[in-house]
């Protein structure tokens, strides 16, 4: 699969260089939109991200394990108050001495008691200190790694999104590209049909059975036909460009659009059917009940503020220290368990608490909402699939008609019956005949796409372009 995309893309990359045609039918169409579109590229990164923060968030839950190392050397010694030493070692040995007779009293000898600045510290010291922390129960950590999968689903889902979208799109551009093409063709039919009939006129003209007057009405009709010609010629360049920005080509790449408006009849469920189908599957609603569910964890993991945190813990630490560089060195360990829990901070839980809540409700809102239009875009499809397909063979039938018609007109005029007013009129009601059949084929194709991307049916083999993203 991979290969042939590969191919695929060097082709088209190459072809403009050789002067080649692209023949380009719908569904490779809308395959290198889909490898090409820039929205879908997008839609595959924050797959990636959403990926990358549902690892974030079990990382959380993991010890958490942390090493040290330091080496300090003091340039001038921290000093601090304490009693003089020297005082009282000083007045408490005299003070033995006196009391045991060996010396006479001599208060003299006694030095006055007072604070020193002290230094109790060593010119060197190092230490080394690894600690691991285990959350035993934190609800913000537990609900963050469900919130992160389910932030994981709504990207994926908005990935499909983007692909039915997308689908849509060239599908609307390719019908677009298609209705110019055949309308071109039934002017050129009709220019066709318009210059034979001038052929004819002066053909009879040369043998005096028309006036001149004739042969210029026909020549007229030729010439107003010819603007027509031009303006779909222009109308169906426009459409194919615009295709070309879809799926990403360069706009002096030749296409040829293969393919045609074809219509099939059906038998179409009911409204009700269609409406619970789209309810269930529409791929905007599946969004916003991913993110009603996201607003919900997200609600619960600012409520896990009123809960408290459970932590063990463990450290073991290595250290020394010396007023030169031969240290003395020791080591020590602890093993606990750290509990904590907010008592008061301003009501911001709270707060926060009430506005997920809003936010949560916002997007139930958002929910009712586009149910409400998905019912209404859905049966205005329906009906309007309803109405073509009413009015179909009727079109079928009233083209045969005005062919029938234009035949008999014409050779009518051959034969000296009828008039240049008759052929030409029946060559109009032909050109409009097939003209309305082919706008009501091109409409209830769009319809049927619309109401296909509004139901959430789209093929899954334009998901499995992009099954890396979409499976675990």
């Amino acid at each position: 699969m991979r290969i042939k995309r590969f191919l695929l893309g060097v082709m088209l990359g190459l072809a403009p260089l050789f002067g080649q045609q692209i023949q380009l039918n719908l569904d490779t169409a809308i395959k290198l939109a889909i490898q090409n579109n820039r929205e879908i590229e997008i839609a595959k990164l924050n797959v990636k991200k959403s990926r990358a923060a549902v690892s974030e968030a079990f990382g959380y839950a993991m010890p958490n394990i942390d090493i040290s190392a330091g080496l300090n050397h003091f340039l001038e010694k921290p000093k601090t108050p304490f009693p003089d030493f020297k005082a009282m070692l000083n007045n408490s040995t005299y003070s033995v001495l006196f009391d045991e007779g060996l010396l006479p009293r001599d208060e003299d000898k006694f030095l006055p008691l007072d604070f020193k600045l002290q230094s109790f510290a060593q010119t060197n010291s190092f230490e080394t200190k690894i600690q691991a922390t285990q959350i035993l129960f934190n609800s913000a950590v537990f609900r963050g790694i469900g919130a992160s999968q389910i932030y994981l689903n709504l990207a994926k889902e908005n990935l499909r999104s983007e692909i039915a979208q997308t689908a849509f799109n060239v599908q609307k551009a390719f019908y677009g590209a298609l209705l110019t093409k055949e309308l071109y063709n039934i002017a050129q039919a009709r220019f066709k049909n318009a210059n034979e009939h001038l052929q004819n006129i002066k053909a009879m003209g040369d043998q005096g059975l028309v006036s001149d007057f004739a042969r210029l009405q026909a020549e007229v009709q030729v010439e107003n036909i010819r603007p027509i010609l031009v303006q779909l010629s222009n109308a169906n360049i426009d459409a194919v460009n615009g295709l070309k920005i879809l799926i990403n080509l360069k706009q002096d790449t030749t296409l040829n659009i293969v393919g045609a408006l074809e219509y099939q009849d059906e038998t179409l469920p009911t409204d009700t059917d269609l409406i619970n189908e789209a309810k269930k599957s529409n791929f905007t609603l599946k969004i916003l009940r991913i993110k009603k569910q996201l607003d919900d964890e997200f609600t619960a993991i600012d409520r896990g503020g009123y809960w408290p945190t459970l932590a063990a813990f463990g450290n073991y630490s290595y250290s020394g220290s010396g007023d030169k560089w031969t240290f003395q060195n020791y080591s020590s360990s602890i093993i606990g368990v750290s509990f904590s829990i907010n008592l008061f901070q301003g009501g911001r839980t709270k707060h926060k608490v009430e506005q997920d809540v809003i936010t949560a409700n916002q997007t139930i809102e958002q929910i009712h909402s586009l149910n409400d239009a998905t019912e209404m875009q859905i049966k205005s499809n329906i009906n309007n699939l309803k109405r073509i397909n009413a009015q179909i063979s009727a079109m079928q039938r009233n083209i045969s008609l005005a062919q029938r018609a234009y035949e008999i007109s014409e050779d009518r005029y051959k034969q000296g019956e009828g008039s240049p007013l008759e052929v030409k009129d029946a060559d109009v009601s032909l050109s409009n005949a097939k003209t309305n059949y082919t706008n009501a084929v091109h409409d209830y194709l769009l319809s049927r796409a619309k109401l296909n991307l509004l139901l959430g049916r789209t093929d899954k083999k334009y998901f499995n372009l992009v099954d890396d993203y979409l499976n675990d």
